[in-house]
């Protein structure tokens, strides 16, 4: 269905029957329709833009809610279970462990951090079809443990999708197409980045009855407001680009920190088996593979904790922080890891 965009009628026949158009009156008329083709389909084209790169964006937020999923449910769960297990861990005074003492997880946040995995838990088991997409969009634009982990485990994917029914941002993602009319909000109404688009913006009014100089006039005007509507169209565009690439960086980085971790976590299962549970009696060797794995999974959890959008549909400078410090973690680790 095309965009609700202008839509001008220009009157095939001025005055009554038997009256002629003028040589200069048909050149306008004509001039006009013109003109008014022209910005219709400059309108119509920049919002099939920006409908194209809102859906491509809304599911690579939810694709960024899948993945923080399966971190929790995978190997932050495995390595929350076995790290429960050890006694008398201290990484601060371990020979050879200098370069991970700044990756210390105290038990604020491994408490949290067994709090993400049980509400993503509970979150995957409640996800069903129909609340699913909206529900893990949420999940993947904002922090776990800021916006969601509060709710009682009972109550988790209600929050989620609570959140993405009452967000503009995450609305405007998931409501629809916007040549239906389906700007995701009640009352037609979306915003996105401080970038305003409904139908108040589309619509740009019938002109019917006018004299042919007029109607050149007011397709002039239209012009100058299709320029307006398509620099807002791009706007949003351009915003969507941005938030969809800052969603790719998270989502790479965390498959990334996922593949580092599970190996680690079974490295701590065949640990523990063979050494036991007292992390002092450790080896030195096991434990800066443990120390390895809970600097792992700090890095995780700093990235969950990190929201990607504003509630107003903006970047946060935050989000491009915590994707910085977790690479120069990562070959922090990744350094100590191959000194082994």
């Amino acid at each position: 269905m095309p965009l609700p965009v202008l839509f001008i009628a220009v009157p095939a026949v001025l005055g009554s029957a038997g009256v002629g158009l003028t040589a200069k009156a048909g050149l306008d008329q004509h001039t006009a329709k013109k003109l008014n083709d022209k910005s219709n389909s400059r309108i119509e084209n920049a919002g099939l833009r920006l409908e194209r790169l809102r859906e491509e964006c809304g599911i690579s937020l939810q694709k960024l809610g899948e993945e923080k999923l399966y971190v929790l449910n995978n190997s932050i769960k495995k390595f929350v279970d076995l790290f429960s297990q050890l006694k008398n861990v201290d990484f601060t005074n371990s020979i050879g462990l200098e370069e991970l003492k700044r990756f210390h997880i105290d038990k604020k946040e491994f408490d949290e951090l067994e709090e993400m995995s049980m509400f993503a838990l509970s979150v995957g088991e409640g996800v069903v079809a129909g609340a699913a997409g909206g529900a893990l969009a949420a999940f993947g634009a904002y922090s776990a443990a800021g916006m969601f982990a509060t709710a009682s485990t009972g109550t988790a994917i209600a929050s989620l999708s609570g959140a993405a029914a009452t967000n503009a941002t995450l609305a405007f993602f998931g409501g629809g197409a916007i040549s239906a009319g389906g700007l995701g909000m009640a009352g037609g109404a979306a915003v996105l980045g401080g970038i305003v688009a409904g139908p108040a913006l589309l619509v740009m009014g019938i002109i019917t009855g006018a004299k042919s100089g007029k109607d050149l006039e007011n397709a002039k005007a239209n012009a100058e407001k299709a320029n307006e509507i398509c620099e807002q169209f791009e706007k949003g565009s351009l915003q969507c680009i941005a938030i969809r690439r800052r969603t790719y960086m998270f989502y790479n980085l965390l498959a990334y920190l996922d593949c580092f971790l599970t190996p680690l976590c079974f490295e701590m299962e065949k640990i523990i088996e063979e050494e036991g549970t007292n992390y002092s009696s450790l080896s030195c060797e096991s434990k800066k593979n443990i120390a390895c794995a809970a600097s792992v999974a700090v890095t995780i959890k700093a990235i969950l904790d990190t929201p990607i959008l504003t509630e107003e549909g903006y970047l946060t400078d935050e989000s491009l922080k915590a994707v910085e410090s977790a690479n120069s973690d990562i070959s922090r680790i990744e350094k100590i890891k191959g000194e082994k």
